[in-house]
């Protein structure tokens, strides 16, 4: 017993130590931090094409026998010593045009450029802070000959964060640049919301589309608190300051408006999609329903069936595909935070699906 109670005293001092060490790292990092100045992140650009022939490249050097392959790499070689001088001696060229041009002259046109985003949603969007800044580096650029495609992961969640998320991929077609939507699970409720702004809506066909509606719900702990004789006070300055609570007693005249709110809410967001789908039959569609890819289509929420894969992949025969990233430098409590934070929000999602009977294979 006195060997296990000593064995009991060392891990609990070490853990201590442990834990002490980290705090203390963490503190140093964040304030080295703080103290530098300069670009919180940066863009990263990763071009797809050289990514799918790398791939094509490694499949048929797997399959071919020894002959063949030493042959195929030494045409191999020889193409790209011919490539990388046809590059040199087209930049030579263009270097040349460009100086005789005038410069008020309009460019000419070249091979086509596709951009390509991704947006992972959660409940408060928070991938819109990327977002906006990889939708201002590609405007910089991108012109109504290019085309941005936004691969969008989304179940929605707050009202005025999608809805600023939404207006991010507003400024694209605003500014005549060509925007599709490509939908590979789900896009529903705030995540349709984003989706709609695009001139073209893909999904796979079995991707979840629709919910357009508006949800709130919360707990009520008035009568638990009266029965323990404990009050609640609130106090406001203007007659809806505060309508619904979770621990006063929600009144008649309170929830008609709260549910009055709800509504008008719900009668923007119908106004929002039929002004970027004018062929969608809004009123069938703004139940809170969702629909697969295939039903989907039938009522006009989506253009066409096909992955994000597969459009990009057709798309790299005749166009040029650059991946837009922005990256966020975070510092070490930044990193747990954030992990912490997609931890409660994955058990919060979960939660939410089962309690409302979500369908599952």
């Amino acid at each position: 017993m006195e060997f296990i109670s000593e064995y009991g005293l060392f891990l609990a001092k070490t853990a201590t130590f442990l834990v002490a060490v980290f705090v203390v790292v963490s503190l140093m990092v964040s304030l080295g931090q703080r103290g530098k100045k300069g670009e919180r992140g940066h863009i990263e650009v990763t071009k797809l094409n050289d990514r799918y022939e790398h791939m094509s490249d490694t499949l048929k050097h797997a399959t071919l026998d020894d002959e063949a392959r030493k042959l195929a790499d030494k045409a191999r070689k020889k193409h790209e010593k011919k490539e990388a001088a046809e590059r040199k001696k087209k930049a030579k060229e263009a270097a040349r045009e460009m100086a005789k041009e005038d410069a008020e002259a309009p460019p000419k046109p070249g091979r086509k450029r596709v951009f390509v985003l991704n947006f992972e949603g959660d409940i408060k969007a928070s991938a819109t802070d990327q977002l906006r800044e990889e939708v201002t580096a590609v405007l910089t650029l991108a012109t109504s000959d290019d085309e941005v495609v936004v691969r969008l992961e989304s179940g929605g969640g707050m009202v005025h964060s999608y809805g600023l998320a939404s207006s991010q991929l507003a400024r694209i077609a605003d500014r005549k640049v060509p925007l599709t939507a490509c939908v590979d699970k789900v896009a529903a409720s705030g995540g349709y919301m984003m989706a709609c702004v695009a001139d073209k809506v893909l999904a796979a066909p079995f991707a979840v589309m629709g919910s357009i509606g508006v949800v709130a719900q919360l707990p009520n702990f008035h009568r638990l608190l009266k029965k323990n004789d404990i009050d609640f006070e609130l106090f406001t300055a203007g007659e809806y300051k505060r309508t619904v609570t979770m621990f006063g007693e929600n009144t008649r005249k309170a929830r008609e408006k709260f549910t009055q709110d709800l509504e008008d809410t719900h009668v923007l967001f119908k106004e929002f999609v039929r002004e970027h789908r004018p062929s969608v039959d809004i009123d069938k569609v703004a139940t809170g329903e969702v629909w697969y890819g295939r039903r989907a289509q039938d009522v006009n929420l989506v253009d066409g069936l096909q992955t994000s894969d597969e459009y990009l992949l057709n798309q790299s025969k005749d166009a040029d595909i650059y991946e837009i990233e922005y990256v966020v430098k975070k510092s070490l409590p930044e990193k747990l935070g954030v992990a912490a934070q997609a931890a409660a929000d994955r058990l919060l999602l979960t939660w939410w699906a089962r309690l409302n009977n979500s369908r599952w294979f």
